[in-house]
């Protein structure tokens, strides 16, 4: 692969994606990408703790900076950071995030080229910290993100996630999966950042039933806080023996066994963007963020209603706009991609 930096044997990138478990895997191909096109380049990814499973023991990384929230809001948090960045040389940033905080680390690492988003996707303080900037012409974040290494001169770059999964989780997952004596497994996700994300229990139960009736599938519902527990314990009391409750999994569990299902359906959060990374078919369902921005890449995605208005609002909404998703148009889709046609009530 030409390199389009040949004067650089060997640049120092850091990418620069701070939090979201999600926007944190979409951004992966960016560092796939910068390692196939300089395969000598020092590689690294500053990242707040929450998100940094999902990029720690990358193989296209150096290093991985990890940095607790809160950090740019003191004096000391600042320094800390500025010493920690300046030990590793960076010469070019790239701020994936477009924002104060993602900016701000690219400037203290003492990058000479800070690349960034220009235009609605350079936020806050961001356009003022990059000296290089980009206008995406791109929606999703994914490749919106690859469309910053323009600057190096990469166009059109393969899509690749290889997300960091311990050969121990794998071994876990595979062994648990084998313990569901069906052909198939769904992994249901009814979890999510915002009330506004989240699809109803009965629902995913019902949509439980439809899949065991069908296709055979036994169906896994995963949680991660006590909220979603709860939720993911009345999916299971209403699906008729159809849906069994997963065990607690981390970040990097949860994503192997999610590698060893064969459907993932779940709203818009981190599990979603697990599952397309790890190959897994997948099923998203919106309605206060859209996919065009945030869909579960080259993946089925369905959205009847969008939750319209500023990103406080969408947050602080109702469910209303996934209400307007029925179990039958989950259904729909399920059977779109088993390639079987759909059966309609008389």
């Amino acid at each position: 692969m030409a390199n389009p930096l040949s004067d650089l044997v060997a640049p120092r990138f850091l990418i620069s994606r701070m939090s979201a478990i999600g926007d944190a895997i979409l951004t992966l191909p960016v560092a796939c990408c910068l390692r196939d096109y300089f395969p000598d380049a020092y590689i690294g990814w500053v990242v707040e703790s929450k998100a940094a499973p999902m990029v720690r023991g990358h193989q296209a990384l150096d290093a991985v900076i990890e940095l607790q929230r809160g950090w740019f809001t003191s004096p000391r948090g600042v320094s800390e950071t500025r010493a920690t960045l300046r030990d590793h040389q960076f010469e070019i940033a790239i701020d994936c995030q477009g924002n104060t905080k993602s900016a701000l680390a690219g400037k203290l690492s003492g990058a000479s080229r800070r690349i960034g988003f220009s235009g609605k996707h350079a936020g806050e303080l961001s356009r003022f910290l990059n000296n290089e900037r980009i206008t995406p012409v791109f929606h999703h974040i994914t490749d919106r993100s690859l469309e910053l290494l323009t600057a190096l001169g990469i166009h059109h770059p393969q899509v690749r996630w290889a997300l960091p999964l311990d050969e121990a989780d794998r071994k876990w997952a595979q062994g648990f999966r084998n313990s569901i004596r069906t052909s198939r497994v769904a992994i249901l996700n009814p979890g999510g950042t915002w009330p506004s994300k989240l699809w109803e229990a009965d629902r995913f139960a019902s949509t439980a039933r439809y899949l065991a009736d069908r296709y055979g599938y036994h169906s896994l519902v995963v949680w991660g806080s006590f909220d979603e527990r709860l939720m993911a314990e009345e999916i299971v009391s209403l699906s008729q023996g159809t849906a069994t409750l997963a065990p607690n999994t981390s970040l990097t569990t949860l994503a192997a066994l999610i590698e060893t299902s064969d459907l993932f359906i779940s709203g818009d959060t981190g599990p979603l963007h697990m599952s397309v990374a790890v190959g897994t078919p997948t099923i998203g369902l919106y309605g206060a963020t859209r996919p065009g921005d945030s869909g579960p890449y080259e993946q089925s995605a369905l959205q009847l209603q969008y939750e319209a208005g500023s990103r406080r609002h969408r947050r602080q909404a109702s469910n209303r706009a996934m209400r307007a998703i029925g179990v039958e148009h989950v259904c729909a889709v399920i059977d779109d991609m088993h390639q079987l046609p759909v059966v309609r009530a008389a």
